[in-house]
């Protein structure tokens, strides 16, 4: 609610007039919307307000000390913890302190002369209940709640890589992301990304784009009767809605006639047909290397075991038809070269035979662009990926897809229920493995962010969200000192880019996964490279997609 902290004050004044008054006659009428507007203020309260926070904390630690703490203590004494960043120094000094008291019993309180490490998340909300005065007056740290903050202070710092576990892969050093021999190579590494060398030339050029793009949306936006930017409260952009597309004349014809030729066709039989003319189960020998089955069985088996995965039929019910192969024979096959690297490797030829195939006269030439969207598949609990999705309001997993423009997946990867889409799109636009050049994706409003549209730009290929709330969207000023400049979407702009933070930072966007680089910046924004790729990723929003300014709002909408 809006507003709120003024209405005490509303409270008090029609009181104090009126003190014989009964409260529907006096108080209610004393804030807009009267006894409705209470009711929202209290609803708002209470999973906000401090008698809230309190209950979740107090569950919180009882969860911990009579449950959670067991396991948390005995990773202390198996898991080695440093941070490169002295800051954050305090919250390795809190482990150590938490391992050190690990077999106290029942202390409540740690000594009087121990030194207790300060950190970040012990004041906030949790400064009340971490320090409690004893029997005596005296103000002390409370042991289990100061355990809970410093796990809390370990998990929000693991997260972005400024604490790191020794001998670790995924949390690893985050120095170890990056090529130790980038500066031995830079000329190559920036020919690879067809980057200049000079941070002024890739500055200019972005500069100039931004220039031009917004000139040309200025000199249309006359012209554009369906986009409208003013000044309003509910955001200065606004567009029409879109009338809906005809049905084209003959699309019921043609499935009409797919339906009378060929009807029903077994699954199998097509996966079958796929294999023949693409000769994809290659892949899987070269993966897996040799063996002693010939290629005639290795492939049926293969074909069952696929068949028996993806239909989700399951081996043991595929191998009670009558083709001759036992269940145990799938089995090995599957333990032995059904591995996720042959998998791969037979999607992406399949994709490569597919573009290969195709008429230019019926489908066109062929496609640079991608749509990325994520799928939730059903899965058992006893299933270690298994994950709650409150989207989708199930356990299961999700499986991250690119489609191009013909309705082709060209890759798919298993990803957090919680990950990041941004970094799942750009994995699958860059790591493919197919033919196709891709040069952009669109995505839904979760792919939307300035950090993606930045690294986006660096990798050379435009990220085309949907989004959402583009009635709050600010365009950015390509130069300062033009207040004047693009009267049209004066409404819609805000402040300048800071060109010398990207040409001070230019040569720090080293090449890493884009894993690493979003968990290492996403919740330090205060770190240089990140802010210097935060305005990149501003300048290429106002820029997107890389044609005309008409399109770009229409693309938008």
């Amino acid at each position: 609610m809006s507003g709120k902290e003024n209405i005490p004050f509303k409270f008090a004044e029609a009181s104090l007039g009126t003190p014989e008054g009964t409260v529907r006659q006096v108080v209610f009428p004393a804030v807009s919307g009267g006894e409705a507007t209470l009711r929202e203020l209290v609803h708002e309260f209470k999973p906000r307000g401090p008698v809230y926070r309190r209950t979740v904390q107090t569950t919180l630690k009882a969860s911990y000390t009579n449950h959670y703490r067991r396991g948390r203590i005995k990773l202390l004494d198996v898991l080695e913890f440093r941070s490169s960043n002295h800051a954050h120094r305090p919250v390795i000094e809190a482990l150590v302190l938490v391992a050190r008291y690990a077999n106290a019993g029942n202390t409540t309180y740690y000594p009087l002369g121990e030194t207790v490490p300060v950190h970040k998340a012990v004041g906030g909300d949790w400064a009340e209940v971490v320090h409690r005065t004893d029997t005596r007056g005296r103000r002390r740290v409370v042991r289990m709640v100061y355990e809970v903050v410093a796990f809390q202070a370990l998990r929000d710092q693991l997260k972005c890589k400024e604490i790191w576990v020794v001998g670790a892969d995924k949390w690893r050093n985050p120095d170890e992301d990056l090529p130790q021999d980038f500066e031995a190579r830079r000329a190559e590494n920036y020919r690879e990304l067809r980057k200049p060398l000079d941070a002024a030339v890739f500055v200019d050029e972005l500069r100039e784009q931004m220039s031009a793009e917004l000139t040309l949306l200025n000199d249309w936006m006359p012209k554009l009767s369906w986009l409208d930017i003013a000044e309003r409260k509910s955001g200065a952009i606004r567009l029409t809605a879109a009338e809906a597309q005809p049905e084209p004349r003959n699309l019921r014809r043609i499935k009409a006639e797919v339906q009378r030729r060929w009807g029903i066709v077994p699954l199998v039989d097509m996966l079958k047909e796929a294999v023949l003319r693409t000769g994809c189960l290659d892949a899987v020998t070269s993966v897996s290397g040799g063996g002693s089955l010939s290629a005639e069985v290795l492939a049926e088996r293969l074909l069952l075991v696929i068949y028996a995965y993806g239909t989700n039929t399951g081996i043991k019910a595929v191998a009670s038809g009558g083709h001759g192969h036992t269940e145990d024979e799938l089995r090995y096959v599957r333990r032995r070269y059904l591995s996720a690297e042959a998998a791969r490797a037979i999607a992406v030829q399949i994709a490569n035979a597919t573009f290969a195939a195709r008429s230019t006269e019926l489908w066109g030439r062929s496609s640079t662009v991608v749509a990325s969207g994520s799928t939730h598949v059903r899965a058992y609990d006893q299933n270690l990926f298994t994950e709650w999705h409150s989207r989708y309001g199930g356990r299961g997993v999700l499986i991250y897809w690119p489609v191009e423009k013909k309705s082709l997946a060209i890759h798919s990867q298993l990803i957090n229920c919680t990950a990041s889409e941004a970094a799942a799109m750009i994995e699958g636009a860059i790591r493919h493995g197919t033919t196709m050049d891709v040069e952009a994706n669109y995505t839904d409003s979760h792919g939307q962010s300035e950090i993606g549209f930045g690294i986006t730009r660096l990798l050379n290929f435009d990220l085309l969200p949907r989004i959402k709330r583009i009635n709050k969207v600010k365009l950015y000023r390509p130069v300062a000192g033009e207040p004047d400049a693009y009267p049209q979407l004066t409404p819609a702009l805000t402040r300048p880019i800071r060109w010398e933070l990207i040409t001070q930072q230019y040569d720090q966007t080293r090449t890493a996964s884009t894993e690493a680089i979003l968990r290492r910046f996403t919740r330090n924004a205060s770190h240089p490279t990140y802010a210097a790729m935060l305005e990149v990723g501003r300048a290429q929003k106002t820029i997107s997609p890389r044609c005309s300014g008409p399109t770009y709002a229409r693309t938008a909408r």
